[in-house]
């Protein structure tokens, strides 16, 4: 902190005191783990005189610049090189100090988009009478970010709504046949692609077969 006389020099010959205001404020982020030499930028710029000091909070803790190659200030901002999700995911917030006062931004929530792989490696067999509906259930995996689902059919990419027996779900990544006929027995495979991570997931192939059985069921009074 100055000391009074020196406030007092500053205002005499250098013109009016006046306290930190934010000018930008750090925005919540989702950034791909899958990017490399990659850097992340939370902006923080602030007006005031003298000129503010900045420093940065993560979950709550001062950020130590000193320990650490991966954190660095540009100018009020933060940069994070090379970013680990398990060290830098969290709340930040930018502090901008001069003799004046210490302002505080709102919180900024730094999220990592990605995406695991499918946990099973062989899909079940869809046995089905002709001329019924079906479902072929994607089972996506474990992901963070916005996703895509697409299907292949016989190695042929699905529309999201090829026609009016077939439609894609992008709720839930599930393909939808509507009375099912001869032309449609072949593999089937769910594609996920996660937009921000940018990376995309292959499925298990599901086998789609016709039932040449007519299961008949006897109700007993």
């Amino acid at each position: 902190h100055r000391r009074p006389w020196e406030i007092f020099f500053l205002l005499c010959h250098n013109g009016v005191l006046q306290g930190p205001n934010f000018t930008q404020e750090p925005q919540d982020m989702i950034y791909s783990l899958n990017v490399e030499n990659s850097e992340v930028i939370l902006s923080c710029a602030a007006n005031g005189y003298p000129v503010p000091d900045y420093r940065w909070k993560q979950n709550g803790t001062d950020i130590d610049f000193t320990m650490s190659y991966h954190y660095r200030l540009v100018g009020g901002s933060l940069a994070i090189r090379n970013p680990q999700k398990a060290q830098a995911i969290g709340i930040y917030q930018c502090l901008a100090t001069n003799p004046l006062g210490t302002i505080v931004s709102h919180k900024a929530k730094l999220q990592f988009a990605y995406i695991e792989n499918f946990e099973t490696k062989t899909g079940s067999t869809m046995s089905v009478l002709a001329g019924q509906g079906m479902v072929h259930l994607c089972g996506p995996p474990i992901y963070f970010g916005d996703a895509y689902y697409a299907w292949t059919f016989n190695d042929h990419t699905l529309p999201v709504q090829e026609n009016s027996r077939r439609f894609i779900s992008q709720a839930t990544g599930n393909l939808y046949i509507a009375k099912v006929q001869p032309s449609d027995v072949e593999n089937y495979t769910c594609f996920v692609t996660n937009m921000e991570a940018q990376k995309c997931i292959r499925g298990p192939p599901t086998p789609l077969v016709l039932s040449k059985t007519i299961v008949q069921i006897n109700l007993l009074l």
